[in-house]
């Protein structure tokens, strides 16, 4: 950020803007670099950023308790914290050697006992921590932090009384711990428990009545100890539950009719049980009328019958997402597109006795739709997206894989009539092919996501169509192998705002594509070339010539690209983080100066 200076030099940004309009500018902010380039202004303004800072990320590098005692120092105001045992976030260097001196001299530095070897997971050391240094938290994200026990989620619950979302997925929590939030967080909202596998009935009966007029969601998946005790309990003091994830194979009919019959509220259920039957949809239709969001999973149990249901009751419901639901028919469609008039987005996945005739009444009385995703759906053909493309003409998003009896008509009738259209993903759709993808580019102009994986009768007479698509941003034709030069070289001149590139297994695709896309395409960030033969060290020069905005290259099996190349790429592009290329390809050079973004398909071969 320019200073502003008078006539002398003086520096009149620090000495006339008070403290709270610069703290305004500082919340309007939107992204981490706004707010660490604005704290480079001057220290004062680095000690306002820092007050204004209100969300953390950690990651598993270093040793986060100690990170946590740091953070705290300096970002007093944080309502938000996310720990994430998956990432893989690097720490400044002066922090890093900071942490690292004083996780020798703390017990929260944990080690392996076997071997000594220095561990990067949140301990419970770290968890008090949190709760010292941030007393106002409200927001607490910890996945996958194993070693998190109980012990340290009840010495956080008893300091962050303002706590209000807690996600718990993959952490071995036990009851205790899940019981002192429900007893000192009396304003909890969200709960989320997936793969906490050490819960029993005991927890959540306590947290139910600690927290039961707060609590508005609640994920449970993969917890076997879980029965329909616990959902009794919610059902009975939970009367503001608005949403319910639940996947558990020891969940029966009995908990969840006790959460629909006790929890008017609920407008989100996704269920993947499979002992519960059609009695919990019938009474889901009967009692929650302000359904909006459902999802079945896996169900094997439920006819017809059920979505007669929620078609006659839930007339608001917006979100539908059935997935191998066998026995399922076009008359259950039917229903629903009778009886919920707001449907904006459905989801069919391996529901193989749904056909044309359910998704042609979806096109007939929806016309809302904005989002469908038809997915290994045999039986529905040409006929039905016809009827889509006439009666959803807000169509944005249109996801086909594995939809043998789907081809260009079906396609073209799309681009016809949804010609708001931004995101088409088709995959393993041989019937379609150029007729269907030029409509696509003569007729959506508004496309920004297209991705034709495998689609081998698409070839470059489609991609010089989309190339008039100026907004593209996501492209993926991985396996179209009929696509070569002239195709890509279009898209290049015509789509400037491209930033993603899939053209893994272009057996065609040589150097002038990559030479193009270096001219045209300066936006590019990932680009995967992996399984193309042709392309050489001399178009990747090309492409990073100009492509400084490079974050990600993955282009293993390429027999044209060598060690200088890999090492070309990883010279020129300032922001590349992730090179995915055999070992045999890197030097030892590239590896001294780049081995930790430097990922290999095959160790040894």
């Amino acid at each position: 950020m320019r200073r502003m200076r008078g006539g002398g030099g003086d520096d009149r940004i620090n000495t006339c803007l008070p403290e709270e309009l610069i703290v305004e500018i500082l919340r309007r902010l939107d992204s981490k670099p706004s707010h660490d380039a604005c704290s480079l202004v001057s220290k004062r303004w680095l000690a306002l950023e820092r007050l204004s800072r209100t969300t953390l990320r950690i990651g598993a590098t270093g040793s986060p308790d100690v990170y946590v005692n740091l953070l705290s120092r300096r970002f007093v105001n944080v309502r938000h914290v996310f720990v994430d045992e998956r990432l893989n976030i690097s720490l400044p260097v002066h922090l890093g050697s900071l942490a690292r001196r004083r996780g020798k001299k703390s017990s929260s530095y944990n080690k392996s006992e076997e071997d000594g070897v220095e561990t990067n997971s949140l301990s419970d050391a770290g968890m008090a921590a949190l709760g010292e240094g941030f007393p106002k938290l409200e927001k607490l994200s910890l996945i996958w932090c194993s070693n998190v026990s109980s012990v340290g989620l009840t010495s956080l619950a008893e300091k962050c009384r303002l706590l209000k979302s807690l996600d718990l997925q993959g952490c071995y929590v036990g009851d205790q711990g899940v019981a002192a939030v429900g007893k000192c967080c009396k304003q909890l909202e969200d709960l989320n428990l997936q793969f906490c596998e050490g819960l029993t009935d005991a927890c959540l009966v306590e947290l139910a009545s600690g927290v039961g007029k707060s609590l508005k969601s609640l994920g449970i998946a993969a917890c076997v100890k879980i029965t329909d005790v616990a959902l009794e309990a919610v059902g009975l003091h939970c009367k503001s539950l608005e949403s319910l994830l639940l996947d558990a194979e020891s969940i029966h009919n009995k908990g969840v009719l006790a959460v629909v019959h006790g929890c008017p509220a609920l407008k989100v259920l996704k269920l993947q049980c499979i002992n519960v039957t059609d009695d919990v949809l019938i009474a889901v239709g009967t009692y929650c009328s302000s359904m909006e969001f459902l999802a079945l999973y896996t169900f094997q149990r439920f006819t017809d019958k059920e979505l007669r249901a929620i078609g006659s009751g839930c007339k608001k419901l917006k979100n539908l997402t059935l997935s191998d639901c066998s026995f399922l028919s076009d008359k259950a469609l039917e229903s629903i597109a009778i009886g919920c008039k707001e449907l904006t987005h459905l989801e069919v996945n391996g529901c193989h006795n749904i056909g044309t005739l359910g998704l042609e009444s979806i096109g007939k009385s929806c016309p809302r739709l904005t989002e469908l995703a038809l997915l290994y759906c045999q039986r529905i053909g040409n006929f039905a997206l016809s009827e889509i493309g006439r009666g959803c003409k807000f169509l944005q998003a249109l996801h086909l894989v594995d939809c043998s009896s789907i081809g260009d008509e079906a396609i073209c009738s799309i681009a016809k009539g949804c010609r708001n259209l931004k995101k088409l993903h088709i995959r393993r759709c041989y019937e379609i092919g150029n007729k269907g993808v030029v409509a696509i580019g003569e007729h959506c102009r508004s496309l920004t996501d297209l991705s034709l994986r495998f689609c081998d009768r698409v070839g470059d007479e489609a991609l010089i169509a989309v190339s008039q698509c100026s907004s593209l941003q996501y492209l993926n034709v991985s396996g179209c192998h009929q696509i070569g030069d002239a195709g890509l070289i279009a898209i290049a001149r015509g789509c400037a705002e491209l930033t993603y590139l899939d053209v893994s297994v272009l057996q065609n695709l040589g150097d002038m594509s990559l030479a193009e896309l270096g001219e045209g395409c300066p936006n590019l960030k990932d680009i995967v070339l992996s399984h193309c033969r042709q392309i050489t060290d001399v178009g990747l020069n090309h492409l990073v010539k100009n492509c400084t905005m490079l974050s990600s290259c993955h282009m293993v099996y390429c027999q044209g690209i060598t060690s200088a190349g890999v090492a070309t790429v990883v010279s020129s592009c300032p922001n590349i983080k992730k090179v995915l290329v055999e070992k045999w390809k890197v030097s030892q050079r590239t590896k001294r100066r780049a081995g930790s973004i430097i990922s290999y398909l095959c160790v040894d071969l």
